[in-house]
């Protein structure tokens, strides 16, 4: 069967969905392929259900919190079975959303797996099938939209099983807490699920490789974040390298091997030390598509492969975060359509560790400031000063901002419900905010969104 459209993306991740929806708003006819459930990595074994985990288990943070100021004694028991079925029910409604926002746009959505056959036409077979010659659609199309999305990746010697050694897509599917977990990678994912199994009881050890946990953020984030994690119970170990995995085959269970010929045993261990490209099943090269060593796409500055082929979202390797991919998706439609011209232009991106505490990061941290050779001054303030961080007994945590030339460059910070001012941030350093621009700024009282101006409005140091 044949049929064709004015654009063909490939995934339904954050980056395709909202390609589809803009490209569609543009009165173009488009054809979505999805291997496996709309919503990509993000909805269905990344964000939303490692969000909804923290959120129920919030709970126990908070009334461990109280317990710690002498408020009272309680406990709030959570059933993993029940989560598991309420994170089905959440991931089942979201996709239906999905699919009938999809169709309401005039989209169509062709499940299976697509296969570049030149420059202009895609092959899609059911997924797992690759002989039924019956089932297959070949689609030509006069723009390609790649939004392939990624994987878990894992270095040699830490190879999953799925049962004692697991990805975040395994793990997420746990019907029960272990007993104890090691957890291999301290960047969002690792440290977000080493907080939701502490919460359940786990005995919980998470070691990075880099010199401080949160790798790419900055060094005084980094190092109040992992002093408040450890005054949570985790065991927390940066700057150690894992040497292997031993299976205990008799006794179930791994030990994690360190450098020196130490080792952690553990009921389960987490591997959760980056992601690749989902590049290698497509036949691109046959499109003239380039990728690199690890398999990214590479693209120019309006986000083209090839001339009339764009590659958006973690596919492209330039940002692995789900909001990054969206924005990359709107304007790669935008760009086929013939909406725009010119090249893409991002702005500022968010980065953001949830959990209890939460860590923020927009523009460059004052180490990165300072790489790139520019004349830098930063200001802080503690949530110590924050009485609604005091009310929540959780008054540890720190607001940095960077500052260059009198505006606004970056801002990070650790804290209980620091995502709560993300967005102002993002806006300050977009627009290259001056002190009197936050001066003129009134904020709501009492917030924790006033730690933020305070850290803003202090003395600033040079670096």
């Amino acid at each position: 069967m044949t049929q064709s459209c004015d654009i063909l993306i490939l995934g339904g991740g954050p980056a395709g969905y909202a390609a589809a929806l803009e490209a569609a708003s543009l009165n173009k006819s488009v054809v979505l392929v999805e291997k496996d459930f709309l919503g990509g990595t993000c909805l269905n074994r990344g964000c939303i259900p490692t969000k909804l985990f923290l959120g129920a288990s919030q709970a126990i943070a908070e009334i461990q919190a109280q317990s710690r100021l002498r408020l009272g004694q309680g406990g709030f028991s959570l059933d993993m079975r029940a989560l598991q079925k309420r994170k089905a029910l959440l991931l089942s409604g979201s996709r239906q959303a999905m699919a009938k926002a999809l169709e309401a746009a005039g989209v169509r959505v062709v499940q299976g797996q697509g296969e570049l056959l030149g420059p202009n036409q895609v092959l899609v077979r059911p997924a797992g099938e690759t002989t039924r010659e019956d089932k297959e659609v070949r689609i030509p199309f006069d723009r390609l939209i790649l939004a392939l999305g990624s994987r878990p990746a894992w270095p040699k010697g830490l190879e999953p099983d799925g049962e004692h050694v697991l990805l975040s897509d395994h793990i997420l599917d746990l019907q029960e807490a272990p007993a104890s977990l090691v957890v291999i990678g301290a960047g969002a994912i690792g440290i977000e699920l080493a907080q939701f199994f502490l919460r359940m009881g786990s005995q919980v050890s998470l070691l990075e490789a880099a010199p401080q946990i949160a790798p790419t953020e900055d060094a005084e984030i980094s190092a109040q974040l992992a002093a408040i994690l450890k005054r949570q119970g985790l065991d927390l170990q940066a700057g150690v390298a894992v040497r292997g995995l031993e299976r205990k085959h008799n006794r179930g269970g791994v030990a994690v091997i360190l450098d020196a010929d130490q080792r952690l045993d553990a009921d389960k261990v987490l591997v959760a030390v980056g992601r690749k490209p989902n590049t290698d099943v497509f036949g691109l090269d046959q499109a003239g598509v380039v990728r690199s060593e690890r398999g990214a796409v590479s693209v120019d500055a309006h986000l083209r492969a090839a001339a009339h082929i764009y590659a958006v979202g973690d596919c492209n390797g330039r940002m692995l975060l789900a909001h990054a991919a969206e924005h990359q998706g709107r304007f790669a439609a935008r760009h086929a359509a013939g909406a725009i011209t010119g090249p893409y232009r991002s702005g500022a991106i968010p980065f953001c560790i949830y959990g209890d505490p939460e860590a923020i990061r927009v523009g460059p941290t004052a180490q990165e400031a300072a790489a790139l050779g520019l004349e830098c001054t930063v200001s802080r303030a503690v949530f110590a000063a924050n009485p609604v961080a005091q009310a929540f007994g959780a008054p540890h945590g720190l607001v940095k901002a960077t500052w260059n030339a009198g505006k606004i460059i970056g801002v990070s910070a650790v804290g209980h419900g620091a995502l709560h001012f993300v967005s102002a941030a993002v806006i300050m350093v977009d627009q290259g905010w001056t002190r009197d621009q936050v001066e003129e700024m009134i904020f709501a009282h009492p917030t924790l969104d006033e730690t933020l101006r305070q850290a803003l409005l202090a003395p600033q140091e040079p670096l």
